[in-house]
């Protein structure tokens, strides 16, 4: 069965084609990084426009490398949410119009469920059921996959996702966008001890997270080196950023210096071992003994190896780089499951639900 994916869940229009979940026979991706990085994140009528502009051509791309037309495609699934309203619009109202011209069955893909299946496609004996860790952009998601459309969160973020604070921590860096990679890259030029940012914990045993204080005790670490007259986004990587730390009385305590190498390492060690120690309680508590990783920050190479150091008898399954990020072939490996779950039909008034949560899906 070939299932063409769409995705436009946020900047990157991707089409695909993907044989009984498993295959992948071609995947486009047009990235619109370099437009955003002009204004240093993703700006959504922006987004909205590209994906109008791209999404035809994207399409048809992905038809053309798979060697089919049309008549060769048997379902058409589509990302209807979560993600950016305009975004998510474009490529729903691709997806029926396409549907209903080629009077195929369309099947409604949730943005989080097609990241835990772009491990089925890199993972082929990867089956159900196994526990993912799902850290992106938008989302930080601890889930039960006990099935292939059988999804219970155990933990989530309070606040800010984990790529969230990646990017927003390299912006304050002076780090080009996107600041996940740049961090992940500097990280290994700095000491991951020279600074410790806090690691929330809550009392109540919950396994959710929350990275707004990581990101805010950075972002106050910095203001307070400018204010001794060093200008953080002016130094260079290797530059030491000394200042003065003092008592509540004035009286000079200790001198610091520090590099933006050392900050890097410092917050991305706080963030990767707090991800990493909720999932792997998770796992021992439910007895899993199979972790996944999915969504864009699954590329971060700290996070992967405190995994592998950590995991012990847990064996541990992440996608390659180019099934991190948001792609069709994801949407469509996961559409083929719906599909043959007997999840799908003709679907014309479906909707883009931006806020769409993984364990209320009415669909």
């Amino acid at each position: 069965m070939n299932i063409l994916g769409i995705e436009t869940s946020c900047d990157e229009t991707s089409a695909a084609i993907v044989k009984d979940g498993r295959e992948i026979l071609s995947n486009v991706i047009f990235s619109q990084i370099d437009i955003h990085t002009l204004y240093g994140g993703v700006v959504p009528e922006i987004a909205s426009r590209m994906h109008i502009e791209k999404i035809s051509a994207v399409v048809k791309k992905a038809l053309s490398d798979a060697g089919m037309t049309y008549a060769d495609i048997d379902a058409i699934s589509v990302t209807y949410g979560p993600g950016l309203v305009g975004a998510l619009i474009c490529g729903v109202s691709y997806a029926k119009g396409l549907a209903y011209a080629l009077e195929k069955p369309l099947i409604p893909v949730h943005h989080i469920k097609g990241h835990i299946a772009a491990n089925f496609l890199s993972h082929k004996e990867l089956e159900p059921p196994f526990l993912c860790l799902v850290v992106s952009g938008g989302h930080s998601h601890i889930v039960e996959v006990r099935g292939y459309d059988e999804f219970n969160v155990l933990g989530r973020t309070r606040d800010d996702a984990a790529g969230e604070v990646f990017d927003k921590v390299g912006r304050v860096l002076n780090l080009p966008y996107p600041g996940g990679a740049k961090i992940d890259k500097l990280s290994y030029e700095g000491d991951k001890n020279a600074i410790t940012f806090p690691r929330v914990v809550f009392e109540d045993g919950s396994l959710d997270f929350s990275f707004s204080g990581i990101k805010t005790s950075v972002i106050n670490y910095l203001h307070r080196i400018e204010q001794t007259g060093v200008n953080i986004k002016e130094a260079a990587n290797d530059e030491p950023l000394t200042h003065e730390m003092y008592s509540g009385n004035g009286v000079k305590q200790n001198k610091e210096a520090v590099t933006k190498a050392d900050i890097a390492a410092s917050f991305t060690e706080a963030v990767v071992s707090v991800l990493c120690r909720n999932t792997l309680k998770a796992a021992r508590q439910k007895f899993y003994d199979k972790i996944a990783l999915a969504g864009g920050v699954a590329c971060n190479s700290h996070l992967r190896r405190m995994f592998e150091e950590k995991s012990e008898d847990i064996n541990i399954y992440y996608p390659e780089p180019v099934l991190c990020t948001d792609n069709a072939a994801m949407v469509a490996s996961m559409g083929y499951y719906r599909y043959t779950s007997g999840k799908s039909g003709s679907f014309l008034n479906l909707n883009a639900v931006p806020y769409l949560d993984i364990t209320n899906e009415r669909i």
